[in-house]
């Protein structure tokens, strides 16, 4: 048996595992895997410039070193997708929490140069021109930033920028050909480490028990530019739903985990009537749909990993947040403080309030192990990791205690590290070493199988590595 179990060992050397999918669950006891919830920051952004609008949608968060960029359509009436009205715009922070319009002066738009624009006059690009930091090794200073853009009946462009303002084409066809159900949606693309190779994810749709469901489908480039037959992406057992988009992103700090805040779609299911809607001033054409948004992952290949069924985001109080394609989150998330995450929600849509909410996480929060006051248990799948020190990101109530054994793959405790001899972690941190009565080191055991049984008490328990102490 010992073989066996050593055969099927999870090498996860001293990268960060998060709790946001069962990848390295074996057993929970009177434990269970919970969502993290998200908290409502405010506005951020409000899109009140006339190129911009209540439609204004398809937002890109990107932080590059000491600076946070932020891309949006920009399009004040409802209308054909990919039209001449619509434009790019650019907002840009340094803290991620606080944001400025630049006037760039690069687009005559509504008869003036003094706009935030970064792309006009390109139809069908601006409606949902999403730009990317390629973190390729070696990549050329000429296209550090690259974008993909178009609709069905233009294709998927491939755009690039030195600096992620002033943008080209890299070539006049389209790196992904023309499809009657294809990209009507934010498609985005990045570079994957884990994978070593770009990977791209955009919108497809999928008959299911006789329906038409918003999909996903997914591709793969090593240069960018050329590109493998799609996939379609599976969601194994979950029940089929609308996604309007999928926003997937590799987890910045644990790469080899994509994270994906989706738009969960729901059309025709009405929560506001005529007068309602009326007083909320949207436009007569959205608010008879609802949305919120979901998460689900995946580690690479065509199987998202839905976990959690439930809302990641719920609509919140207010008739504004109960219409058509509201409440859809911006791409990525991004670091905001020593302990903070956030992600970025369009609220208001198809309404004169149109804006952007900041919604802020604790570090690796998507999801944790969670245990009552009664106490309850994980036990890891068998790992070999690297590293000399096992750090955690948890938090406790005054009552509450985490505590760590390892294990040999027959279950027995390893000497020196059973449950006895582990100390209790108390409080609430980023970045706690777990210490035994010997102290904490753990690089005899580097290299060789082992599971990781972690007893907790009205405790969570986010994330945890291996790493040199």
């Amino acid at each position: 048996m010992a073989s066996a179990l050593a055969a099927q060992t999870i090498d996860i050397g001293s990268q960060r595992e998060l709790f946001v999918d069962r990848h390295l669950v074996e057993r929970l006891t009177n434990a269970r895997l919970e969502l993290g919830k998200p908290v409502n920051e405010g506005v951020v952004l409000r899109m009140n410039e006339p190129w911009e609008g209540a439609f204004c949608g398809y937002f890109t968060v990107i932080h590059d070193g000491k600076r946070y960029r932020l891309y949006y359509r920009g399009v004040p009436s409802a209308g054909q997708d990919g039209r001449s009205e619509e434009v790019t715009c650019y907002a840009e922070s340094s803290d991620g929490r606080n944001w400025t319009k630049p006037r760039l002066g690069l687009y005559t738009v509504r008869g003036t140069k003094d706009n935030n624009v970064i792309l006009a006059g390109s139809p069908p690009f601006s409606h949902n021109f999403t730009p990317f930091l390629d973190s390729r090794p070696g990549v050329a200073a000429s296209e550090r930033y690259k974008a993909i853009a178009g609709t069905g009946s233009s294709g998927l462009a491939a755009f690039a920028s030195a600096d992620g303002i002033h943008w080209r084409k890299l070539r006049e066809e389209p790196i992904l050909p023309k499809g009657p159900s294809r990209y009507d949606s934010q498609n985005l693309a990045f570079w994957s480490p884990g994978e070593g190779r770009y990977v791209c994810y955009f919108r497809t749709f999928k008959d299911v028990g006789g329906k038409r469901y918003r999909w996903v489908s997914r591709t793969t480039s090593s240069d960018f530019l050329h590109w493998a037959p799609p996939e379609e992406m599976s969601f194994g057992d979950a029940p089929a739903e609308h996604l309007y988009t999928n926003q997937t992103s590799p987890y910045f700090r644990a790469p080899q985990l994509y994270i994906s805040i989706a738009a969960r779609f729901f059309p025709g299911r009405q929560v506001l009537n005529e007068e309602e809607a009326r007083e909320i001033h949207v436009d007569p054409s959205y608010y008879k749909d609802i949305s919120d948004a979901v998460l689900f992952t995946t580690r690479g290949g065509t199987r998202y990993e839905r976990t959690f069924l439930e809302a990641f985001l719920r609509p919140g109080i207010g008739l504004e947040n109960w219409v058509s394609r509201t409440n859809y989150p911006a791409w990525n998330v991004v670091p905001t403080g020593p302990s903070e995450m956030s992600l970025y929600v369009n609220k208001n849509y198809g309404q004169p309030t149109a804006h952007l909410e900041r919604y802020a996480m604790r570090l690796d929060g998507f999801a944790s192990v969670h245990a009552g006051y009664g106490g309850g248990e994980l036990l890891t799948r068998p790992v070999r990791f690297a590293g000399e020190a096992l750090e955690v990101n948890f938090s406790t109530s005054a009552a509450g205690s985490l505590r760590v054994e390892i294990q040999d793959l027959e279950g027995k405790a390893v000497e020196g590290y059973g449950l006895a001899d582990a100390r209790e972690s108390i409080g609430d941190e980023i970045s706690r070493i777990v210490r035994w009565k010997n102290g904490s080191t753990v690089a005899s055991l580097a290299g060789k199988p082992v599971r990781l049984r972690f007893v907790l008490k009205d405790a969570d328990l986010y994330s945890f590595r291996f790493r040199q102490r």
